[in-house]
């Protein structure tokens, strides 16, 4: 049995746990069931989410038994740990869509079949929702008391916030987290939850549910938040969350997001978010100390991530769409992968008409792509062999029909390396 807290130590990823000591001896002799619940907030994951569910395989694959918690219920609710306003409800629909849309990427990550430790997945609304209002209140309200409640940072941040405050209903919440740590306790023999830190509180309540209702010692481990270099939470680009679903954030864009990761943040990332030993990530943090330009360190972040989310054939797909920024051949692209390009360049509408007969010279579709001021320029360019179309240079003579349209509708105009704008008949 691997020292999984010696390994999450060095990774990052340990932050606090309920008692350190008696974790590891609990775990060094043999091995034991762990959960961590993910909420159905959205009909995706998202980059967040990995930190807590790679947990999950981490110890998997040291040989426990992870638990992932889909919360059905406590979904119904809304945790208000780290957020400063009032989460809007969610109708039953709502929430069992996107159950059923996170249940399939959790078994992208945990082996739920194969494994000599497999995996379980359960739904809290199977043990929650029978429950009545009024043995709700005997069998966990009588055992927690309102000044621990108060004292949480979740709930005590939100009292603070006059203009919000907080509603019974997320105040209850980590009752319901806690009901959950004490029922897998007594039915599937769960002895740790992990989660983020700012699920430390919700935690702790359910520890103290355990020990009380069962008398039996359980453990929670918290990692810390991810977060950039300079504190901003990671996962949020300006266009917005970079989810797990393919068709909420493509492969394309997936891979380019780990790409664009600062320096500062890439030898922490590769920690926190890949399988790769500590003697690979430590050569990749000296490869980007010494030669930076590379950029060797992301590539290989963006090259696990693309594959352990989306598969070998996703990151092929986005590695030959990152090519054609760079000059890469258009031969075998798919329509799919291009689109991805077309939305990280500016695109121009083009007329169908203006490549009607001969066709249209191509010194006037670099004037209208805005790729020259003029025609006197654009030929220049073109003589000094500075214009490509669809990545092919070309010369001043050349008529542009609708034969050389990609896709029936795009042409893709290049001015030196990295100057290109999409001409759409679309």
């Amino acid at each position: 049995m691997s020292d999984i807290l010696a390994e999450l130590e060095w990774r990052g990823l340990y932050a606090d746990c309920t008692d350190r000591a008696a974790l590891a001896q609990r775990l060094a002799e043999g091995p034991t069931a762990l959960y961590c619940g993910f909420d159905p907030t959205a009909d995706s994951l998202h980059v967040g989410n990995l930190v807590p569910l790679l947990a999950l395989s981490r110890f998997q694959r040291a040989g426990h038994r992870p638990i992932a918690l889909a919360g059905g219920a406590t979904g119904m609710v809304g945790d208000p740990s780290g957020k400063s306003d009032e989460r809007n409800l969610q109708t039953p629909e709502q929430v069992a869509h996107n159950l059923d849309a996170i249940k399939a990427q959790l078994a992208r990550f945990l082996d739920f079949d194969h494994a000599v430790n497999p995996a379980r997945l359960v739904n809290n609304a199977d043990w929650i929702a029978p429950l009545s209002f009024l043995d709700f209140l005997r069998e966990v309200g009588k055992h927690i008391t309102v000044n621990t409640m108060v004292a949480k940072d979740s709930v005590r941040s939100r009292m603070e916030e006059r203009s919000s405050g907080i509603s019974f209903t997320e105040f209850s919440y980590m009752l319901l987290q806690g009901y959950d740590f004490y029922h897998l306790r007594q039915t599937l023999r769960c002895e740790l939850q992990v989660g983020a830190t700012d699920q430390w509180g919700n935690i702790t309540v359910g520890t103290e549910l355990t020990r009380k209702k069962l008398g039996a010692t359980v453990w929670g481990l918290v990692f810390p938040l991810l977060t950039k270099a300079d504190g901003s939470k990671y996962g949020k680009t300006a266009t917005g969350t970079v989810w797990l679903d393919p068709k909420k954030t493509s492969p394309y864009k997936f891979y380019q997001f780990f790409v664009n990761t600062e320096d500062a943040d890439a030898g922490k990332l590769l920690r926190v978010l890949t399988f790769l030993s500590r003697s690979e990530v430590e050569a990749l943090e000296a490869e980007l100390k010494a030669n930076p330009g590379a950029r060797g360190a992301q590539k290989a972040l963006a090259r696990e991530m693309t594959t352990l989310v989306h598969g070998t054939e996703a990151l092929a797909a986005a590695l030959k769409a990152s090519e054609i920024l760079f000059g890469g051949s258009l031969e075998g692209i798919t329509a799919g992968i291009f689109q991805d390009v077309v939305g990280e360049v500016p695109t121009q509408p083009l007329e169908l008409a203006r490549l009607a007969g001969a066709g249209a010279p191509i010194a006037d579709l670099v004037v209208h792509a805005g790729l020259a001021p003029s025609k006197g320029q654009a030929r220049k360019d073109l003589e000094s062999g500075g214009i490509y179309l669809n990545n092919v240079r070309v010369e001043h003579t050349r008529l542009v029909t609708a034969a050389d349209l990609l896709f029936g509708q795009h042409l893709l105009l290049r001015k030196g390396r990295r100057s290109y704008v999409v001409l759409s008949t679309a």
